[in-house]
């Protein structure tokens, strides 16, 4: 008993020194295991102590629990709930915020049809937000400006979702020409609304009047705050003096706001926008046909013009947009189609340059199209000359290999200038007019007065006698598409009235109006005694 009482002690002893000795590789195990768990990484010894914070516990302050460093446990449910997550601006109280709020809420199928449109957008402006570290609310303002209609065009031409003017899209690099109309782009227009909207918060330091400048302008808000300040008044939004439409401008932000933050407390249902891109660029290597374009992404025309508003021609170049938009699960099915093309050319349309001032039939002779279809595809207004060195969408022949130039992809533009033609009209005689005064007057051959009133060179005419002169009337203002802008020259203009009523032609020198009444009849009013009438304003 004693030998096996002997043994056993000894091999306990055994054991226990076993125990007590850690090889490299369990040390190694569990210093990685530490490691993985979340560990410091430090080496595990028998020195080693816990370290707990120091000080007293405090509370986590608002604007801690709102900033950057703090990591929300569960992702955004939908765009909604990461738009509310990133609210930042304050609020605003007032009597115009519930009046913008009960006309939203009653209108709960125009709702409908803004948030369903925002879809394919919203979740590119909210990225492009946080990145900047700017407030989500602004994700809201095309619902202000546009309905999210990025082909929106404001009686003023503001133009696209974020409602840029034609000079201030200049300022902010939105190209405007014949083939493309940034301001209507989704990218780019996203790209300037925040430069702008970030501009205009380091001038004011204020968001309420960052986006008063947005919609008044910046001149406009700085000189209301001088005043205010001259007459020693408060500077805040809700205390300048402003236009109607900025002042309800906020306001309706705010309505939004509130309607996404708590759409139950308006009885409002929004739509379900999943918290996923949408789109994602393809990069165009070849000149394209819009239609083409929307064939091998097998998506609908409408649903391609969706993404890429700001191509208003058939064809897209590779030198002027480089790059399109497609829904996100489209892009690869357009790469493959695309490589995989071989029935034809990619476009069917080209751009030509015209190489001297010529009348629209003979730029349509030279291009194979006939003049109908031609003033349609380029927009050229009647009775106008297309002058050299506009830009004209054509047919592409099959010999055509190049694709168009970035040349003339980024400065491509249409000017007109007005095609003269003369108009038979009556003149009045006055006291001792002759063939020689009326051509004179007119500045008109005197052979020609006397043959179309069949007399004779020295004739002279009767006091109140209708003269039959030939008079050039010009079509329009000179005209230039792309740049917004339009030069008037000469003394003869023609205005269109909105409404269907008829054009009026004002002859040369303001002497005779020719109106073209609903029934077709020509009507000649003319200034007694043959004076030139003053040139309306």
């Amino acid at each position: 008993m004693k030998l096996i009482a002997a043994v056993c002690l000894a091999g306990s002893l055994l054991l226990a020194g076993c125990a007590g000795t850690n090889s490299p590789s369990s040390s190694s195990t569990t210093a990685s295991a530490q490691s993985t768990a979340g560990g410091t990484g430090a080496k595990a010894s028998g020195s080693a102590a816990p370290v707990y914070p120091g000080g007293p516990l405090t509370p986590i302050t608002s604007s801690e629990a709102h900033s950057q460093s703090v990591v929300t446990l569960a992702p955004p449910a939908d765009m909604w709930d990461r738009i509310r997550r990133g609210f930042k601006m304050p609020n605003l109280e007032s009597d115009l915020v519930r009046d913008r709020e009960q006309w939203y809420a009653s209108r709960p199928d125009y709702i409908q049809r803004m948030t369903e449109r925002s879809n394919k957008y919203i979740f590119h402006i909210v990225e492009e937000l946080e990145r900047r570290n700017m407030p989500t609310e602004l994700a809201l303002l095309p619902y202000i400006e546009s309905a999210f209609n990025p082909q929106a065009i404001s009686s003023a031409r503001a133009a696209g979702m974020w409602q840029f003017m034609p000079a201030t899209g200049t300022d902010f690099d939105l190209k405007q020409n014949i083939f493309r109309d940034d301001r209507r782009d989704v990218v780019a227009s996203t790209r300037a609304a925040l430069d702008y909207l970030q501009k205009l918060y380091g001038m004011f330091g204020d968001w309420q009047l960052a986006l008063a400048a947005y919609n008044w302008g910046e001149g406009s808000v700085s000189r209301a705050i001088a005043k205010n300040q001259r007459l020693g008044l408060p500077t805040t939004y809700s205390d300048l003096s402003m236009p109607a439409e900025t002042r309800l401008y906020v306001p309706k932000l705010q309505a939004v706001k509130n309607i996404v933050a708590n759409p139950q407390a308006f009885n409002t249902e929004l739509p379900l926008i999943a918290n996923h891109p949408y789109f994602q660029t393809v990069t165009l290597t070849r000149d394209l046909d819009v239609e083409l374009a929307a064939k091998l992404a097998d998506i609908r025309l409408e649903d391609f013009r969706a993404l890429n508003p700001a191509a208003h021609k058939p064809v897209l170049l590779a030198a002027g947009t480089p790059q399109i938009l497609l829904p996100w699960d489209n892009a690869a099915v357009f790469q493959r189609n695309f490589d995989a093309y071989s029935q034809g050319q990619y476009a069917s349309w080209t751009a030509w340059v015209v190489p001297n001032t010529m009348t629209v039939a003979d730029a349509a002779q030279r291009s194979g199209m006939s003049e109908a279809d031609l003033r349609a595809l380029n927009s050229i207004p009647p009775r106008m000359l297309i002058k050299a060195g506009s830009t004209l969408i054509v047919p592409r022949g099959a010999r055509v290999k190049e694709d168009v130039t970035a040349l003339v992809a980024d400065s491509g533009h249409l000017s007109f200038q007005p095609e003269i033609v003369n108009r038979r009209t009556t003149v009045k005689a006055g006291r001792n007019d002759s063939v020689a005064s009326i051509a004179r007057r007119y500045k008109l051959k005197p052979d020609s007065v006397a043959e179309w009133n069949d007399v004779k060179l020295n004739h002279s005419f009767k006091r109140g006698y209708s003269v039959v002169v030939y008079l050039p009337v010009r079509a329009a203002p000179e005209a230039r598409v792309g740049t917004g802008a339009a030069r008037a020259h000469g003394r003869t203009s023609v205005a269109d009235k909105r409404g269907g009523s008829q054009v009026k032609a004002v002859a040369a020198r303001g002497r005779n109006v020719v109106v073209k009444t609903p029934a077709g009849k020509q009507v000649v009013r003319e200034k007694r005694g043959g004076t030139p009438s003053k040139k309306k304003r």
